[in-house]
């Protein structure tokens, strides 16, 4: 019987911790991204929604200020951006650690941003004429067009749009979440109730993925239970030393209840 089966060589198990640990670390990355809405926001757009609809000196001789903002604006950046960095790898350095980070670093910025602009829609500069661009030599006003509209609505939209992006991420990140604790449950589980017996590899393929500079392979893998000979598809990564090759051993975990809840390691991996 073949099941596919998510089989990790030595797998880093984080534990609930990851969680806490990633939360921890997003209070100041989400902060970060928020003085960077802000600044972004008042430093940058603010500027270029006023030439975009009808004040062409923006950057004249009293932006002093903005010139700060965009100075703040850049050094905000780069603080979130190293520390959305550091959440990158802070869920672990498994495959689903690296998603989970990623995808609870992308929550960070657009709820930052989402906060960040915010605050700021009071402060945006209004521009000089409403509905119509300033005239000009000859005395002619030009009605805005829809997207001078749009611009002009900007303050609202930037936050708008980055919450509406937060709140996606936080149902992906909560599905994320539960579905990563039930790995670890099932996995958990197996280590401590499950069958152990050694398994052969039948097939080995690389798959062309290296993690943390150690290549992923998909490895079918024959073991014997007390129904029979099984057979069951996982991926492994692993060491250049420990690459699986045709008949090479390995650790089989499963539940005589549930023979296709199984677990692959490397051989000779310790009960714990």
């Amino acid at each position: 019987m073949f099941g596919f089966v998510p089989g990790l060589a030595d797998p880093p198990r984080p534990g609930r911790r990851t969680g806490r640990g990633l939360w921890l670390l997003g209070i100041p990355t989400t902060l970060a991204w928020a003085a960077a809405g802000w600044s972004g926001s008042l430093g940058i757009l603010d500027n270029f929604r006023l030439m975009s609809l009808n004040r062409l000196d923006a950057w004249g001789a009293g932006a002093g200020s903005a010139a700060s903002l965009v100075l703040f604006f850049s050094v905000a950046v780069t603080v979130a951006s190293s520390l959305g960095f550091a959440m990158l790898w802070g869920g672990g350095l498994s495959l689903n650690g690296v998603g989970l980070g990623f995808r609870a670093g992308s929550l960070t910025a657009a709820l930052g941003v989402a906060l960040g602009s915010g605050v700021a829609i009071p402060s945006w500069t209004p521009p000089e004429s409403v509905g119509q661009r300033l005239p000009f030599l000859d005395g002619k006003a030009e009605p805005w067009s829809d997207v001078d509209w749009v611009v002009y609505y900007e303050p609202y939209l930037v936050p708008a749009v980055a919450a509406l992006v937060a709140l996606v991420l936080i149902v992906v990140l909560l599905r994320a979440f539960l579905r990563e604790a039930e790995a670890q449950d099932r996995e958990g589980a197996l280590r401590q109730r499950g069958r152990r017996v050694t398994g052969h590899v039948v097939h080995a393929e690389f798959t062309n993925v290296w993690v943390m500079g150690n290549p992923r392979f998909v490895v079918h893998v024959r073991f014997a239970t007390e129904t029979g000979e099984r057979t069951v598809v996982a991926t492994m990564v692993t060491s250049l030393f420990q690459s699986p090759s045709r008949g090479s051993a390995v650790t089989v975990r499963y539940d005589p209840q549930d023979p296709e809840n199984v677990l692959v390691e490397p051989a000779g991996t310790a009960d714990p």
